[in-house]
């Protein structure tokens, strides 16, 4: 997952372009590009694009970025897309483990009511002072859990923290990254707001790959192609996918939807990862 784009879940004309993208990753999203009153709207595009079978058989990571728990459009949002073609559930504002089991049983019965077989994997937010502090806690809240997401825009522009200084940029990667480690989580890295600013996109992903990062979220097309520049594997990584492949074959005939590769274990956001490296060498 090296490039994840967040697409509006207010604009269904980017769906389809968005598909047909770079990214490796698509996240619709539900909370800050949706102003309040088209909220309701935004949640039936979404839904209707998940649910279809071009997102089935999608080689990206489907990923939708629900509003906060505590709103009132969390469970309806869950109940609308959580579906079989999603892979992450992208949590924002959660600032304790006990909000994040909370979170789960909501999805949970949001998933049985859909007929979700495996079940869809959460992405949680680091974007609030507290959230930074319970870091570790957070990613060990559930095994629902696949990773960690920072939100440096959310954290440190309330606190006049400078963001284009590189140490605290780097304090917080590295916390949010020990963290995703502890837990045996990934970690995914935050928007870069100035879309006219490629260095700084570039200067910043690569500060981020170079603490084990896994990719960087982008707000706008022109971004993917930095991103993954930023984050291109190498040789050890593509056998690694290779592996991936393999051992997902052998897991679908045993009817199998999450298996162990390497000693770690693997399920939907990583095999597409897997898919869309090898599919990038051919």
């Amino acid at each position: 997952m090296r490039s994840k784009l967040f697409v509006p879940g207010a604009r269904p004309e980017l769906f389809a372009k968005a598909m047909a993208g770079d990214a490796d990753a698509l996240s619709l999203d539900l909370e800050d590009s949706v102003p309040s009153a088209g909220k309701v709207d935004a949640r039936a595009a979404v839904a209707t694009f998940v649910a279809s079978e071009a997102v089935q058989v999608l080689a990206k990571v489907v990923i939708v970025r629900v509003n906060a728990p505590d709103t009132p459009w969390f469970e309806d949002d869950l109940r609308a897309v959580a579906r079989p073609g999603v892979a992450l559930i992208n949590l924002p504002k959660l600032e304790t483990p006990s909000g994040v089991r909370a979170a789960v049983r909501a999805l949970e019965h949001a998933e049985a009511g859909n007929g979700v077989a495996t079940p869809i994997r959460l992405l949680l937010n680091i974007e609030t002072p507290q959230a930074l502090a319970n870091a570790t806690a957070l990613a060990t809240a559930h095994p629902r859990v696949a990773g960690l997401q920072l939100g440096l825009g959310d954290l440190f522009e309330p606190l006049g923290i400078d963001r284009h200084d590189p140490a605290n940029v780097h304090a917080v990667l590295f916390a949010v990254r020990m963290a995703a480690a502890q837990a045996g989580v990934f970690a995914l890295d935050g928007a870069w707001p100035d879309i006219a600013d490629g260095e700084g996109f570039s200067a910043e992903a690569q500060r981020a790959k170079r603490l084990g990062y896994l990719g960087k979220s982008c707000i706008h097309p022109r971004q993917v192609a930095l991103a993954n520049a930023a984050f291109a594997p190498d040789a050890a990584e593509l056998e690694a996918a290779r592996r991936i492949v393999a051992a997902a074959d052998e897991a679908a005939l045993q009817g199998r939807g999450a298996f162990v590769v390497d000693g770690r274990m693997v399920d939907l956001p990583f095999l597409k990862r897997a898919q869309a490296l090898l599919a990038g060498t051919r």
